[in-house]
């Protein structure tokens, strides 16, 4: 039986799957999105379902499919959505992102979003358990796979928002343009200021002219290690 917790006081309710806990990087990407002015978009690997809800929760006027290789986690993302009255403005198939062709047509939806898997299978080690294995690293997906997948997905215009690991930018940078995805926003996501960062937030537009704006970065905690003011505000503490 699936344990529902309150995201924040008064906000959504949330289930996290047992091989996927719910991660920053997920809460952070949702911030990062800008769906105001999307009427759909697709969640390409939603897992749970966290970036339907929370993009959902911010705009009433979108509607979101997830895409979920796995029954289990999609079942739950259903019932996430389900919980928080969300089921008519969402839907949540199960299938594989590199079948992307057979599942939709070409150009559907305003907006693509994705926290994808962050190692290639001959980069490091993965963990022996095959969902988890998975959720980390490209064996079912590759990162030029999500971003041809997202090129097919995507209107003239749309955008393609993911997380990734700062020493793959560059292969980012390249798939996304090498798919007609012209990165055009990114910010760094730094532990502490002045420190490397752990994570990156980029958005592409389908079709979109070269020009690419750097955001400041997104700073987690302060000097003394608490949170700083800006994940105080995406946490809604």
């Amino acid at each position: 039986m699936a344990e529902f917790n309150a995201l924040w006081s008064g906000g959504p309710v949330f289930a996290q799957a047992a091989h996927a806990p719910l991660c920053t990087d997920s809460i952070l990407l949702a911030d990062f999105v800008r769906p105001e002015r999307a009427a759909r978009g697709v969640d390409l690997g939603c897992g749970s379902g966290i970036l339907a809800l929370l993009l959902l929760h911010r705009a009433r006027a979108l509607r979101m499919t997830g895409l979920e290789l796995l029954p289990e986690a999609a079942e739950l993302a259903r019932e996430n959505l389900a919980r928080n009255g969300l089921e008519k403005r969402s839907e949540i198939l199960c299938g594989d992102i590199r079948a992307h062709r057979a599942l939709f047509p070409a150009g559907g939806f305003d907006l693509a979003v994705a926290n994808p898997p962050y190692f290639p299978v001959e980069r490091g080690a993965l963990s022996p358990d095959p969902d988890r294995a998975a959720a980390r690293g490209e064996l079912t997906c590759s990162l030029e796979e999500l971003c041809a997948a997202a090129q097919w997905l995507l209107r003239t215009g749309g955008s393609f928002c993911l997380v990734h690991k700062p020493e793959r930018l560059a292969e980012v940078f390249v798939s996304m343009s090498g798919h007609g995805l012209e990165p055009k926003r990114l910010r760094l996501v730094c532990p502490r200021e002045g420190t490397a960062p752990s994570l990156v937030l980029i958005e592409g537009r389908r079709g979109g002219k070269p020009g690419l704006r750097i955001e400041p970065p997104l700073v987690l905690t302060d000097p003394e290690g608490a949170e700083s003011g800006e994940i105080k505000r995406i946490y809604h503490r």
